[in-house]
Parts: structure tokens; sequence; C-alpha cells
């Protein structure tokens, strides 16, 4: 497993020399607040509404002058609004109650706040921090799935799979590369197998020529 992975991540390095949290953001707050926003929705969508929402509600202060009507308008666009505009605005009133208008820094802080699981504490904690975490999202649980490197029903099973085989100093850019990998090649519906650096080390690709 560990040369596998290792080659599995030195081609996805050359395929994706750019991979990157694609979520448009200028502090640790914001990428809190796009990440939530993100459940169920492409980040180009959720782009798409932080650039003008960011501009005019930049930070927790700014948010907090926000009715959940108003900020519903601002972001009916995306999947779940309501109660994400919601979770939103008690996050906001909660860190300035518990942690002094900060995003705390630790997996425990994070998930205690309203509408932030594990994947959103690992998306934070990686991108805004340098804090080494693999957040498990949609792409990461199916792409990882279908090479092998993990192998579970469960993102929290599948998190801890790719945290033994992936060395840590590695995680943030694994998780990025696969993420990458998942938008662009290993798609849900019919992954583009023939282009696939990879296909040669992935069991999904295997089962098909056998």
């Amino acid at each position: 497993m560990e040369e596998k992975v290792e080659k599995v991540i030195e081609l996805l390095k050359k395929e994706y020399p750019d991979a990157h949290c694609e979520l448009n953001h200028e502090s640790p707050f914001q990428l809190l607040v796009a990440t939530i926003l993100s459940a169920q929705t492409t980040d180009v969508k959720v782009n798409q509404v932080t650039e003008t929402l960011f501009k005019d509600y930049g930070t927790v202060d700014e948010f907090l002058t926000l009715s959940q009507e108003e900020l519903e308008t601002r972001i009916k666009t995306i999947g779940l609004y309501r109660n994400k505009a919601k979770n939103i605005l008690l996050m906001c009133r909660q860190l300035k109650e518990n942690f002094n208008g900060e995003v705390p820094n630790t997996m425990e802080g994070i998930t205690s706040l309203a509408g932030a699981g594990r994947k959103t504490a690992n998306v934070v904690l990686s991108n805004a921090f340098g804090v080494p975490a693999i957040a498990v999202d949609t792409h990461v649980f199916r792409v990882s799935n279908r090479i092998g490197i993990a192998k579970g029903k469960d993102v929290l099973i599948v998190e801890k799979q790719l945290q033994r085989n992936i060395p840590m100093d590695q995680w943030s850019d694994a998780h990025h590369l696969i993420i990458f990998h998942g938008r662009r090649c290993c798609t849900a519906r019919k992954p583009h197998c023939e282009d696939c650096v990879i296909a040669p080390y992935c069991d999904y690709y295997s089962s098909l020529v056998k």
C-alpha cells in the first residue's frame, strides 16, 4: 500500500501541479463561511455568491449586522440556503461569545460551531492554519474508494484510513490532489479511465479490464 500511495500522489502532483483550495477567501472566517456554504453545492457557485457577499460583509461583526432574511437573500442561489443562513449567523454569535470573534484553530473548537462538521474543520485547519488534515468530501470519498487507498462506507472510516496510508506531511496536498482528480477525471457518473494517469494503480480500473 505504501508504494501504491506514493506512486498515486507522485503522478497526481505531475498532473495537477496547481492543486489548491478552490474556495475564494481572505481570512479563516471567510473560509469557514465558504466551506459551510459549499455543502451539496459546487465551489464555483459558492465563489459567485461570496464574491459580492465578502466585499460587503467580510468579518464576523459585519455578518452580525445581517438579519437571517437578509443573509438568505444574499445566498439564495445556493442549495439549503435557509438552513445555511441560520447556521452561519449562529456560528458568528458563537465565535463572538466563545472565541473572542476569532476562528479557533482546533478540531474541537471548529466542530463546536453551528454548521461545522469534521469536513469543514479539516478544510479550515489545513488551508487557514497549515495544520495537516484530510477533509473527506464527496470527491475524496469516491476517488479514494475507487483507487483502493481507502475502503469504507463511512466518511470517518475513510478519513482514518487515509491518515494511516498517507504520510502526515502530505495529507493536505493529497486532499487537494484527490479533489482535483475527482472533479476533472474521476467523475461520479462516468470516470474518464481512458485519460487517467493513475489507472494502472486503480482497483476500479483493474476490475474493468479483467
